[in-house]
């Protein structure tokens, strides 16, 4: 029999209205830095290519975006200046306490601002949501975030160090894991609940191999992506690059990636030729970021699971 209050909301009528209010002042944040708000489709006869997400396909071979980055990304190179996008994007198997399988994403790109520019104006965006001016925060390089953990040097640790870590750590087999694999497992369950709670805290310097989508930096004896997380009371809260604009290079990394999941069972799509194409005619000089809306609502309101702060979550859908 069915629950016959499901026809209910997930979130009460007076967090709703607190979320309508933090997204009207969003918007309020980029109209008064000249940031131009954009729409594009959610629906793409493209198919991404990280090997962290997976997509719903329909079954004429469309996908459902789990990211607008691409159609943005060629407005950036059509000459549109910065920009910003509140949306609707889907991710398959990410269900629970902090995961929806629909969730509202923005994401904004600032021309000619690398990646410590835009994490000077994530502070300000929070800031300016939350009330609080005097926000705390802290930087640390991913290397430094595992070695505080107490956990081997990410970047030059041997793959039998990693996969014994992740046993001796979290108590799981790990003999078949990937580097990444071990690398993300230690990451979210030793790494982030050591991070402060309290202040904001970006780690940057990811190992290059996660960043398909930003560029790289040579740091004598390995090359690290200058990419950034945000993690805000326990939570992964958002995530920039410093934009790669090299076709060539972008090609390279999405045959890599449609490669590997290949090789793990995926059925084979064609990557989006038409992002390719306007990187190839040129994109400026840029960092982006996306940051989860539906978190910061659960942080700025003191909510413990996501369905709370939204409409309607999946099991009400």
């Amino acid at each position: 029999m069915a629950d016959s209050t499901s026809w209910l909301p997930s979130a009460t009528i007076d967090t709703l209205v607190a979320r309508a209010g933090m997204i009207q002042t969003i918007r309020q944040f980029f109209s008064e830095r000249e940031v131009l708000e954009v729409e594009t489709p959610i629906l793409s006869q493209f198919s991404g290519t990280d090997l962290q997400l997976s997509q719903w396909h329909t079954e004429q071979g469309h996908s459902l975006h789990t990211s607008p980055e691409f159609a943005m990304k060629r407005l950036l190179a059509a000459g549109s200046g910065d920009i910003f996008q509140i949306c609707h994007v889907f991710r398959r198997d990410e269900l629970g306490q902090r995961h929806n399988p629909e969730f509202t994403m923005l994401e904004w790109y600032r021309v000619g601002m690398d990646e410590f520019g835009l994490m000077d104006d994530v502070v300000n965006l929070i800031s300016f949501c939350s009330g609080q001016r005097l926000l705390e925060r802290q930087c640390m390089t991913y290397e430094e975030a595992f070695l505080t953990a107490d956990l081997p040097d990410p970047h030059r640790a041997s793959l039998t160090e990693l996969q014994q870590t992740v046993a001796d750590k979290l108590q799981a087999d790990a003999a078949t894991w990937t580097r990444d694999d071990c690398l993300d497992a230690l990451m979210s369950m030793v790494v982030e609940p050591s991070l402060p709670r309290e202040s904001l805290c970006f780690i940057n310097q990811y190992p290059k191999s996660q960043a398909a989508l930003a560029q790289h930096q040579d740091l004598g004896d390995i090359q690290v992506a200058r990419r950034f997380e945000l993690y805000w009371q326990g939570m992964e809260l958002a995530n920039g690059y410093y934009e790669l604009t090299d076709a060539r290079e972008q090609k390279r990394r999405f045959e890599a990636e449609q490669a590997a999941k290949i090789s793990s069972g995926e059925e084979k799509r064609g990557f989006d030729q038409r992002f390719l194409d306007a990187l190839d005619a040129g994109i400026p000089s840029c960092s982006g970021v996306a940051l989860g809306l539906d978190r910061l609502l659960m942080i700025l309101l003191q909510k413990k699971n996501i369905a709370e702060v939204m409409a309607f979550a999946f099991d009400r859908a």
